[in-house]
């Protein structure tokens, strides 16, 4: 079951918009904070990245969400952060793991390869699994720098 009352960083860039857009209106349990893009208009990833990246580290947010046409770019600039654990999910078995072995804190959808029904079972299913602990924290306190 998904927590009630979580308070999610949002960022996107011109090619994460409309999935974006579509995420702010799916979830009524959530609170996001929207770091923009505002528009289709052709506009730089590390901008947003960075953005939901800070707020997460800060502990503004529960969790992040970043969306670009591949997710690769914005899974790559939130993961310069050491407090960010991103993680680039396109399906439900790419997600379970990301949150219960790698104890993902930042999603990462790739908007121009899934649909807005798969955006929002990836979206439910990175905030109801819960991180196994155990071997995995062992191994993600090795992540850092």
């Amino acid at each position: 079951m998904m927590k009630k009352g979580l308070k999610i960083a949002i960022g996107a860039d011109h090619a994460g918009f409309d999935l974006k857009q579509a995420i702010l209106g799916m979830f009524d349990d959530i609170t996001f904070k929207d770091f923009g893009t505002y528009s289709t208009d052709s506009a730089d990833y590390p901008d947003f990245a960075h953005l939901v990246a800070n707020a997460v580290e800060a502990g503004e947010a529960d969790f992040g969400f970043l969306l670009c046409g591949s997710a690769n770019g914005v899974a790559m600039t939130a993961n310069k952060h050491q407090g960010i654990r991103a993680a680039l999910c396109w399906k439900a078995d790419v997600t379970i793991p990301a949150r219960t072995h790698n104890d993902a804190n930042v999603l990462c959808i790739p908007a121009r390869h899934v649909t807005t029904a798969e955006a929002k079972e990836i979206i439910e299913i990175f905030l109801t699994e819960e991180f196994e602990g155990g071997r995995h924290a062992t191994r993600v306190n090795k992540i850092g720098c």
